[in-house]
Parts: C-alpha cells; structure tokens; sequence
C-alpha cells in the first residue's frame, strides 16, 4: 500500500500533553508526524485519494456520491442537490464536503491498493492508539473511527455534538494537513455554548492533532468561494464499543 514510513514525532511527551488535555479536555498537538511523513500523507490525500461526494440526507443519514456518480447527474439535479442541501442547514444539522471512509472501506475490501489503507491501519495501530489514550487519560478505548474529509469552498458541517448512537465515542480527532491556510478561508473548528455563542475555535493546520472530549458542541464554518487550496483531514473518534 503505502511506500513510505508512518511513525510519530518523536518528541511528543505523552505525559506532558495529558496535562494540557486535563486542563478542557480539549488539544491542539502540532507537529504530529516527522516533517517527511507528514508531506506524504499530504500527497496521498491530495492526489491518491478517490473522493466521494458526501451530503446528509433527509433523515441526517450520508448519502454518498462516487465521483463518477455525481458527474452522472444533469446540471439541474446537482444543483437541486446542493440547493436542498443549503436549505437544510438553513433550518437545522447537515453537511456538504468530500469524504473517503477509511475504516468502511478497509474492511469491506475496497481499493485494495489505496494508500489510505496504511494510515487506516497506523490509527489502530499499539503507537497510535496508545499516544491517544493515554494524552486523553480514556484507557477504555479499544480503537477508532477514521475518515478523510476534504473540504473545498461551499463545503461545510452544521452544528452536532458527536454523541454517537450508544454514546461509544470517547473524545474525537482531527489530524490537519492544510497548508498555509488564512484565517479568512473559513473552515474553522469551532466549539458552542448551550446559547450557541463561539467559545472556542481552531484554525485548519497542517501536521497537527486536535483532540476533544465528546458530547461538545461545535461546527466546521463553510470554506469560502477565495479559499486558495483544500481543507484536508483525516477525522474520527475513540471508541469503546466491541471490535467489529
């Protein structure tokens, strides 16, 4: 699959960014990767990666488009997509951006060859997990979740809390890997009061960890019609429901 090597930065203290993670249960690791791993999976997600068009549909489930799929439909119907899309945010939860679900994929067999795979198996691997669990202090977690998103302008995630159906999410992740991203791009991570007031908020970064104990209130801002390059993640939760 991947042709080169994943591995964490070495100098992460795990002890000592429990500590800060301790103080909101919340985190903003940079430097995750050695600088060459981190370009790598930049390239995989920027060149090597089949995007789905992904958008909620009526009942706030994904409703998944291969690209050969969406450019199947006429002008009209990908409009009335997106236009249906926009009025549900309007009134409530939705989403709209680019997405590949790793861990569905993986395990269902697909693109077999996809480097992707690799970074699947690295999130679960004993280094990575075990980096997790013990900055967020959440030793029940036996794996997660993982998926890449790639936000380009339009593109957005209405208001949610990442409960999870059985309450299995231990605290959710976002491994950035935009470059060079201006505040005023939009795109940005931001947590809510019970009032819906910003009280917090994380620009999109490159090579960075953001960690965030879950039920939290937050958003991703729609990416604006100027925004000089893709917001690229790879996204997902710790979780402690069985192993599938």
């Amino acid at each position: 699959m991947a042709d080169f090597e994943l591995r964490l930065n070495p100098d992460l203290d795990a002890k000592a960014l429990a500590k800060t993670y301790a103080e909101d249960n919340f985190i903003c690791i940079e430097n995750l990767f050695p600088a060459d791993t981190a370009e790598a999976i930049f390239q995989v997600l920027l060149k090597n990666t089949p995007w789905y068009n992904v958008h909620s549909d009526a009942a706030g489930k994904h409703k998944y488009y291969t690209q050969a799929e969406w450019q199947a439909l006429s002008p009209d119907q990908k409009k009335q997509t997106i236009s249906s899309v926009y009025q549900k945010a309007r009134e409530g939860f939705s989403y709209l951006y680019y997405v590949y679900p790793m861990v569905d994929n993986y395990v269902d067999g697909l693109d077999p060859d996809l480097p992707l795979h690799a970074i699947t198996e690295f999130v679960n691997s004993d280094e990575f997990r075990g980096f997790v669990k013990e900055v967020t202090n959440e030793p029940s977690v036996i794996k997660l979740d993982a998926q890449a998103t790639y936000y380009a302008p339009g593109h957005f995630l209405n208001t949610h809390n990442d409960m999870g159906v059985n309450a299995e999410r231990r605290a959710a992740y976002v491994m950035g890997f935009s470059k060079n991203w201006r505040t005023d791009w939009g795109g940005q991570l931001l947590f809510l009061d019970e009032r819906g007031n910003t009280t917090s908020g994380v620009n999109p970064k490159f090579n960075s960890l953001t960690m965030f104990k879950v039920p939290r209130t937050h958003i991703v801002t729609q990416v604006s019609s100027f925004a000089g390059g893709p917001r690229l993640s790879i996204t997902g939760w710790l979780r402690d429901d069985p192993k599938e």
